[in-house]
């Protein structure tokens, strides 16, 4: 056999979101883009701030194209380290900056720069199923810890779960697929358990912090656990998914500092990022005070949330990020999506996010698409009803 077997095993049960994905291609390539509803991608479609995009047309033909330092161009960094300082409440510096392709990318580079084989990763169910990937990429195991009924982490949950091979805990919030964001008090509580396993790291993966809604404030990881570390990106607060652009941004009380920071350097370079897009640091560094219209992004969820509530079907309430996580009107997240499906509407099983009996939809589409697929929303849920 050419694939290896852990592929084949991966292919098999790969990423929910990429089949449904996938699926709504077909559809549309027999029904026509304007008769499938597809909530399966978190592809935001609102196009970037115009300052980005002005950015880039005037950088592209006089900038330096090459190879920079793997960790990134200096004045990048520093300014990134400025601008890190003011959101997280902690003093920054360049060397506390490591670019990155985009959040993924930032994930592999501090895993691979932590594990050992049978380390073990806890992550909050529902969690972004691509961190059992990466994890595994390293030797390591994810451990799934549920979260409450709130959609918030268990501290209890957590405390049990921990054992003397638990290197690190990935918190993600504004959370995908929830939109629950992570109170204060639950991070503290965090940091408070870590009081007995001062080895284990904290990696918040953060590329939703700037798309909240309703006044909430996402705490700050950096400003609460010394042993953190944040990864996040451009490709949501900007609409810049496909230019892979984020960083890496670690606690300056982090244990043995230099020594991690040298250890992400390399495992830039060898895992074949080399560096983040030379271009796209030079855009971020010039246009880290942009964001994308939250405003659309909330007006859109609101549309959502009364298309639901009209048929008396329970989900999380998104306080940031752009997805709605909906309670399956039937016992099998599967069946629903079948009966979505049915209707030309795409959705990602909760399963897939480690939830079982839940239904994320992302709501970064057009609000003509959110309206037209109410009235197959509401056949599928009748037809889940009956079974």
């Amino acid at each position: 056999m050419t694939v290896a077997r852990n592929m084949v095993h991966y292919i098999e049960t790969g990423s929910w979101i990429r089949k449904m994905f996938e699926e709504g291609a077909r559809l549309k390539s027999i029904h026509g883009n304007d008769q499938v509803f597809d909530f399966s991608l978190g592809n935001p479609d609102i196009p970037p701030p115009q300052k980005v995009l002005d950015t880039m047309a005037e950088l592209s033909p006089i900038m330096f194209h090459g190879y920079m330092p793997n960790a990134g161009y200096p004045d990048v960094r520093e300014l990134v380290a400025g601008h890190a300082s003011g959101i997280y409440g902690v003093h920054l510096k360049a060397e506390d900056i490591v670019m990155s392709c985009g959040a993924g990318a930032g994930l592999n580079v501090v895993l691979k720069s932590i594990l050992d084989p049978g380390d073990e990763v806890i992550a909050i169910s529902p969690y972004f199923v691509e961190y059992g990937f990466y994890v595994e990429n390293y030797g390591g195991v994810l451990v799934s810890v549920p979260s409450d009924k709130d959609f918030l982490p268990s501290l209890e949950a957590i405390g049990k779960a921990m054992t003397k091979r638990t290197k690190a805990i990935i918190i993600n919030s504004p959370n995908n697929p929830s939109g629950r964001v992570y109170p204060e008090d639950t991070i503290r509580g965090i940091q408070e358990l870590l009081e007995d396993h001062p080895g284990v790291i904290v990696i918040s993966d953060e590329p939703y912090r700037a798309i909240v809604y309703d006044g909430i404030t996402v705490p700050s990881v950096l400003g609460i656990i010394p042993n953190s570390v944040v990864v996040t990106s451009a490709s949501k607060e900007l609409s810049l998914a496909g230019e892979r652009i984020g960083y890496i941004a670690v606690n300056p009380g982090i244990a043995g500092k230099e020594e991690f920071v040298a250890a992400l350097v390399l495992a830039t370079r060898i895992l074949g990022f080399v560096n983040a897009p030379a271009l796209m640091q030079k855009v971020l560094a010039g246009c880290l005070n942009e964001r994308v219209d939250v405003s659309i992004y909330r007006r859109r969820r609101d549309v959502m949330r009364s298309i639901f509530d009209s048929l008396g079907v329970e989900y999380a309430l998104p306080e940031g990020a752009f997805y709605l996580f909906v309670k399956s009107p039937v016992e099998d997240d599967l069946v629903f999506c079948s009966a979505l499906v049915a209707e030309k509407i795409l959705a990602v099983p909760g399963r897939g996010f480690g939830h079982a009996g839940y239904v994320r939809f992302a709501y970064c589409v057009d609000e003509t698409i959110i309206q037209g697929a109410a009235p197959g929303l509401k056949r599928a849920v009748e037809t889940c009803r009956k079974l």
